[in-house]
């Protein structure tokens, strides 16, 4: 597996769109189909929502290429609270729906990281 890019950063609502664009660049190099790519934004995106309202105050996001794309987004610098807010079953809902192999790891409860692939 070849780790393409990995960025750390503010879990800020104004970064959140230039990881979408990153998301999508990364998709495009690996030669996803447009549908992937933008579920993969769009998994990207709720992810980010989740470790935000979980208590982050910042994440960090690999993208990785091993026949298609692997995206693995880790909280950091916070302490991560249990989230059951219907916001975050509506964010679950969305990747478990967009994504056959996601894996959401925790710790006490709360998220703590989360990966997924797209493409073959």
């Amino acid at each position: 597996m070849e780790e393409l890019l990995a960025l750390s950063f503010a879990l800020k609502s104004d970064l959140f769109t230039t990881v979408r664009l990153t998301a999508g660049g990364i998709c495009a190099r690996a030669g996803l189909s447009l549908d992937d790519a933008e579920d993969c934004k769009v998994c990207v995106t709720e992810s980010l929502l989740l470790f935000m309202r979980n208590g982050y105050s910042s994440a960090r996001v690999q993208f990785a290429q091993d026949n298609g794309v692997c995206v693995r987004l880790t909280g950091e610098n916070g302490r991560g609270a249990a989230g059951d807010s219907a916001e975050d079953e509506i964010s679950y809902s969305l990747l478990g729906a967009l994504v056959e192999n996601l894996n959401v790891e925790r710790k006490d409860g709360a998220v703590t990281e989360i990966t997924f692939r797209f493409g073959s």
